[in-house]
């Protein structure tokens, strides 16, 4: 039974959450942290750490709040909202597998505090073209992953590969070269992360099962499924903000019935998303069968619906929505790019065909 009424202390964090955005992250400093081609905003990372984000999922231990995925979304979903920078989220569940991992030992068992306490940032890699193989007694890893948020700040990676041989590793971001690239979203920075034959001790092998690797992959695509409910909402709040104030033909925008219409679609697609992707955090925390099955189909939801919210947030705004000087294509931009980084709708579509499947063989055989 999955319960989808937030606790006090759950509603205390996104409240608070939301305050310190509202506060320390406007627009002006999203529009400063772009202009500069930084990864993030060094108040905002200090104020953000101190707030616990970082740490949220890692064990109490290890200077963490000891709380799931599901506390994280609940940041995840705030910090899209503002449109934040900066590797919070890659950070945070690199610090819950560090803690989780049974490899880490000697200096590299400080890393997970490191990570919690917010000394420390990751970037969250998963395949792309990486191939791992044994040589001696280390591995060596190599090739290139595409789509790293913030790799460029990083000191650490966490790398899933989750193929024949699947492997969860923690590897130092020194190790690997990033080559910032150009796209869509301005929010944020986004990296391809080359690995040329870099060497991986024992040490920084925190799992070999298939079913952890699989795990933090689906906590990455919950995390981003959380970002994009958090944009679409803000993009709903701007398109009823415009067409309240916004008249024509004497009257508001808002008051037309075609414009009803088109708010009321934009808010039910939103609690639907809502719930998906709370039921798939909850589920992850859970460890629950259906775990995997859930944050695909969160996924595949989010990579469908939230484009066009933001086109009907986009039409709504008229002319206005186009212009380089209004926020909205802040919002466009990183709702499209959530839509399609962890995988496409496409993609997550057929993992939820395959588990069904499977599913479907298991009662057969039984």
């Amino acid at each position: 039974m999955v319960d989808f009424e937030l606790t006090e202390e759950q509603a205390a964090l996104r409240e608070v959450s939301r305050d310190l955005l509202a506060s320390d992250c406007p627009p002006q400093t999203v529009r400063s942290v772009l202009d500069a081609q930084r990864d993030t905003d060094d108040k905002l990372w200090d104020r953000g750490t101190r707030m616990g984000w970082t740490g949220l999922a890692a064990p109490e231990d290890q200077g963490g709040a000891g709380q799931g995925l599901a506390e994280l979304c609940l940041v995840a979903e705030e910090l899209g909202r503002a449109a934040a920078p900066g590797p919070f989220m890659e950070t945070a569940l690199a610090s819950m597998a560090a803690a989780r991992g049974s490899g880490l030992t000697g200096p590299a068992a400080e890393t997970g505090a490191g990570l919690a306490e917010g000394r420390l940032k990751a970037g969250f890699v998963h395949d792309g073209s990486l191939t791992i193989r044994r040589e001696g007694r280390g591995l060596v890893l190599s090739g290139r992953a595409v789509a790293v948020h913030a790799a460029g700040c990083a000191d650490w990676l966490l790398v899933t590969l989750t193929g024949d041989e699947p492997y969860v590793l923690l590897v130092p971001a020194s190790a690997a070269r990033a080559e910032r690239r150009t796209t869509l979203d301005l929010t944020r920075s986004w990296y391809d992360v080359l690995f040329d034959d870099v060497g991986v001790d024992t040490a920084q092998v925190l799992s070999t099962r298939p079913d952890d690797a699989r795990r933090w992959v689906d906590a990455m695509v919950v995390l981003t499924t959380a970002d994009a409910l958090g944009v679409g909402e803000r993009l709903l709040e701007m398109t009823v903000d415009h067409v309240t104030v916004r008249e024509q033909f004497g009257r508001p925008l808002g008051g037309f019935q075609a414009v009803k219409h088109k708010a009321a679609d934009m808010l039910i697609t939103l609690r639907g998303l809502r719930a998906a992707t709370y039921y798939a955090a909850m589920a992850f925390d859970a460890s629950r069968d259906d775990a995997t099955m859930a944050a695909a189909a969160a996924k595949a939801f989010a990579s469908e619906s939230l484009p066009a919210v933001a086109g009907e947030a986009l039409q709504l705004h008229g002319g206005i929505g186009f212009t380089w000087e209004h926020d909205l294509h802040l919002y466009l931009r990183r709702a499209t790019v959530d839509s399609l980084v962890h995988g496409t709708a496409a993609h997550h579509h057929e993992r939820v065909l395959a588990y069904l499947e499977d599913a479907n063989l298991t009662r057969q055989a039984a």
